[in-house]
């Protein structure tokens, strides 16, 4: 996600949870007990580099279906989440990602399983009956039933996450772990699926999630709306906006379906920009291949309800009417980030350094502002030399000047190393295509590169993602 102000000045995201608590299954479980299912619990973390406690090992999840009742004048969330995963190991037990919240009670393949609960990691062990649906390979469902009023999640350096309660209603923005604030679940980008999100409302409010609206309906002063994300998604990127808004449906001439939805007032200071959401996706296609996704949109709150911008997958969130800039990065986000989702968080700089880099070419294209003096205004930021954008020393690093301008350098230098901008720009869509809705590593792209290049870039990978100091600007050519 991008956590920007909607003002000129490059966005700079917000410093991410430093430490989750990675919790024992077999601890949990008392010993080695599986209450007759064979098999082992799956991990309680995926030892991501920043969050090792976030994510779990044993599964995969496919498809998430929740059912969300929200009462904004009570603060209150009930809850069902309908989980389908593939088990990647003989499970005995699993677990699930949840901050704060009540489990009313859950099932596994219709059966009642023992739900365990320590901190933000409930463990789930399921009747012996179910053990046949357990076993690698084997696909099977989980149903949690859940309430309580949803945390907000302050990070290290102050900014928020999580559950936000804005002036009408609630926006729940999740990079890297505040979606586990209102649904349980596997909370590492590493595991992507699919969704069908339900919400239900007041009557007169609207409740906005991702990707297309399936039907809308109003009995007994409450107001149902349905979504269908069909292409998968991280979770970090799933969001919910409930509140007052304006909303407008089209579809753009390459036949994406367009949703807006914006607060009253913001609508006016929002129309210019939010109406050039088809050019933008246009230019973007001819520069990083076909669009991923079916719809596209925005979300934009008053300005307040939330300090920054988020990429939440086919309809980003805006703090406020956004500036062409800021429209851009964002959308730029849907390749990068979106559709090729980081392997782990020490990956971000792909998110944000393309994203950056869109921003330059933007530019270029449409301000006659050349891309080598958006390259030298960052190179001579000191602020993007604090660290290499691909090794940020801590999770509170990770939302830095150098994961965005440094980034977008590096990119860059790719460029100017390749000498020829046909062949760079089908890189890029080579990349974009080669994992389209999957995740990618830093080692995944430099690997692309110098496969597709034939050229060995160890001294510009050294220089301009992983060097501790300014390079020459030369430095990094082969």
């Amino acid at each position: 996600m991008d956590h920007r102000t909607p003002a000129p000045a490059p966005d700079r995201r917000r410093a991410v949870r430093g430490r989750l608590p990675l919790v024992l299954a077999l601890a949990l479980l008392g010993g080695g007990c599986t209450g007759g299912v064979e098999g082992t619990p799956g991990a309680a973390g995926l030892r991501d580099p920043y969050f090792p406690g976030l994510g779990n090992g044993g599964y995969d999840v496919t498809h998430y279906g929740l059912e969300l009742d929200v009462d904004p004048a009570a603060d209150r969330l009930r809850g069902t989440a309908t989980i389908t995963a593939r088990a990647t190991q003989d499970l005995s037990a699993f677990h699930l990602d949840l901050a704060g919240l009540e489990v009313a009670g859950a099932t596994v393949e219709g059966r009642p399983a023992a739900v365990n609960r320590a901190g933000r990691e409930l463990t789930l062990r399921p009747a012996s009956a179910v053990e046949d649906r357990l076993r690698e390979g084997r696909t099977f469902t989980v149903v949690v039933r859940y309430s309580g009023s949803p945390e907000t999640v302050t990070d290290p350096d102050g900014s928020k996450e999580g559950w936000l309660r804005t002036a009408d209603g609630a926006v729940a923005l999740g990079e890297p772990a505040g979606s586990m604030a209102w649904f349980p679940g596997n909370h590492h980008p590493s595991d992507k699926a699919t969704y069908d999100i339900g919400i239900t409302v007041p009557e007169g409010l609207a409740g906005i999630s991702n990707g297309e609206l399936v039907s809308r309906r109003t009995a007994n002063g409450r107001t149902a709306y349905r979504w269908r994300a069909a292409e998968p998604m991280a979770s970090y990127l799933v969001t919910v906006a409930v509140g007052r808004f304006t909303t407008r449906e089209s579809v753009t001439p390459d036949g994406i379906r367009l949703f807006t939805a914006v607060d009253p007032r913001s609508a006016a200071a929002s129309a210019d920009v939010l109406a050039r959401i088809p050019e933008v996706l246009a230019w973007s296609a001819k520069r990083f291949g076909p669009y991923p996704f079916t719809s596209a949109g925005a979300i934009v709150e008053r300005a307040g309800d939330s300090s920054y911008a988020l990429e939440t997958q086919n309809r980003p969130v805006f703090p406020g009417p956004p500036d062409t800039a800021l429209l851009v990065h964002e959308l730029a986000h849907q390749w990068f980030g979106n559709s090729v989702t980081p392997a782990s968080w020490r990956d971000m700089w792909l998110n944000e350094g393309f994203a950056t880099y869109a921003e330059w070419l933007w530019a270029a294209d449409h301000e006659g502002v050349p891309v080598r003096e958006s390259f030298e205004a960052a190179y001579a930021d000191d602020a993007n030399w604090a660290f290499p954008p691909a090794e940020p020393p801590t999770a509170a690093e990770l939302s830095e000047p150098p994961v965005y301008g440094r980034g977008a350098m590096a990119v860059h230098r790719v460029r100017l190393a390749m000498n020829d901008d046909r062949a760079f720009f089908a890189l890029i869509k080579g990349w974009t295509s080669a994992h389209r809705h999957a995740n990618a590593s830093t080692d995944d792209f430099t690997a692309h590169v110098e496969e597709e290049t034939g050229q060995d870039l160890a001294a510009l990978w050294d220089a301009w993602l992983y060097g501790g100091s300014r390079p020459p600007t030369g430095a990094g050519e082969p």
